[in-house]
């Protein structure tokens, strides 16, 4: 058996192994972010994809997610254990970004190449998502009794640490060019490439993981038959019921759908409300909106510490949800013109974007079975989806009403200020969940949801 000493040594261990595969998926994910004028410009590319073409393939992320496969597949990890079904997943995730660099690369007609890259960006999305339920459920198997909002903090960091190095590097990937000459397929491929080597570093590493958690389990004395699940029954598919019943769930799964959709939504259409409202380039734009993914690298581990230390998890996602709130109040009704007002905006969802899920995602342990825990973190990102895909639409909507407008200057704006009307709606709605789910925790204090890390639950 071992020592106390060596188990918090290969505990961090097995969290670096952990952290590099989301990183590289956070990266491709984000590849094309400060390329996509590029597409503005068809002519340009002898890949010929226009803007309508990827966006089409930017959406194929999320098609299996939410016609069920992430319901089904967080199933089968409950069943199957992390490391078979995580195994499964980021090869998957590791084919799927093959599949989309060869498109871009294989000189096939727009269309068809198009085709390709969108059937690998469908699997490579599910692969994504999947690997990274099967990595949430790896912490919070491993830091179970220690410091598991720091870990998850510092997971998260580095994965959205990814998509800041996507957002700096692709555009030095791929070196702008004079006005009429065309990008390459080669170079235009560059970034996939780069997110493609990223990946095969994070599967090898994955491996190393699986060698890791088989060799804790024989340590820690568990079956062949239930390695994941110790002390609790086998997985069974009425377990489900439960889960989705469960109140404390509901708060935390719908928590999630309006905070992030107030940061992750808006972020898709920052451009088109940060450079209307404050009078301010492209590139000042993209410097403001970068600010969310590097203040999380900072202030997700420190949040982390802080719930671990002194628990209140609750309290902190409701400040993380006024925040937000703030900040979008600021984006709709700050004057017009006023740099300031933008950057401060962005400090606070910053803030906001790094507290909240420092306690949100350690809190669903607490209230759900380990045996069933792949299958609630499944549940939440599946619902995080459908959310995010129809703000994401209805803020395209708007955008689009007022773009038809013949006093184009005047339609940016009004667009950007009704989009905003929009997030302050969702995020109104998170703060109220936020504080039904701290009024929970003060009710149901044998969950323990308030509580430092490592503190035992009475009951579920």
């Amino acid at each position: 058996m071992v020592t106390s000493r060596n188990f918090r040594w290969t505990c961090w261990a097995a969290l670096a192994c952990l952290v590099v595969p989301m990183f590289a998926s956070y990266f491709f994910d984000d590849m094309f972010s400060t390329l996509s004028h590029l597409f503005e410009h068809p002519e340009t590319l002898a890949l010929g994809w226009d803007a309508a073409g990827y966006g089409l393939y930017t959406s194929g992320y999320s098609v299996l997610c939410v016609f069920g496969g992430l319901i089904i597949c967080g199933m089968l990890l409950d069943k199957w254990g992390v490391r078979i079904t995580g195994s499964i997943f980021v090869g998957m995730m590791v084919a799927g970004a093959a599949t989309v660099a060869w498109a871009i690369t294989s000189g096939l007609p727009a269309g068809k190449s198009l085709s390709v890259a969108y059937a690998g960006c469908m699997f490579f999305g599910l692969g994504s998502e999947i690997a990274g339920v099967a990595v949430t459920r790896s912490i919070a198997k491993w830091f179970r009794d220690g410091p598991m909002a720091l870990a998850m903090g510092l997971q998260l960091a580095v994965a959205r640490l990814g998509t800041a190095l996507a957002l700096v590097l692709s555009p030095r990937l791929v070196a702008a060019k004079a006005p009429g000459e065309v990008y390459s397929l080669a170079e235009t491929a560059r970034p996939a490439f780069f997110g493609l080597m990223l990946m095969m570093a994070g599967a090898v590493l994955w491996a190393v993981f699986v060698a890791m958690d088989a060799r804790f389990d024989r340590e820690k004395g568990l079956s062949d038959r239930n390695r994941e699940t110790a002390n609790e029954d086998k997985f069974k598919f009425s377990d489900v019921l439960k889960v989705i019943t469960n109140k404390q769930f509901i708060m935390i799964a719908l928590l999630c759908v309006f905070f992030y959709s107030s940061i992750i939504s808006f972020k898709k259409f920052a451009s088109a409300i940060l450079i209307p409202r404050f009078d301010i380039p492209v590139e000042a734009a993209s410097w403001m909106v970068s600010m969310l993914p590097f203040a999380t690298v900072i202030f997700a581990p420190l949040f982390g510490i802080l719930v671990d230390k002194v628990g209140k998890g609750t309290k902190w996602m409701v400040i993380g949800a006024i925040l937000a709130l703030c900040a979008h109040l600021l984006l709709a009704f700050a004057p017009s013109g006023v740099r300031i007002y933008g950057y401060l905006s962005m400090v606070f969802l910053g803030f906001g974007y790094s507290l909240v899920p420092a306690a949100m995602w350690p809190s669903v342990p607490r209230i759900v079975p380990d045996k069933v825990l792949g299958t609630a973190y499944s549940l939440i990102y599946w619902i995080q989806n459908l959310g995010l895909m129809a703000f994401k639409m209805l803020a395209g909507v708007i955008l689009g009403r007022y773009a038809a407008s013949t006093a184009e200057t005047y339609a940016s704006e009004a667009g950007a200020f009704h989009v905003e009307l929009m997030f302050v709606g969702v995020c109104v709605a998170a703060l109220c969940l936020s504080c039904l789910l701290r009024r929970s925790a003060s009710t149901h204090p044998e969950l323990a949801l308030d509580a430092p890390s490592g503190t035992k639950r009475d009951s579920h």
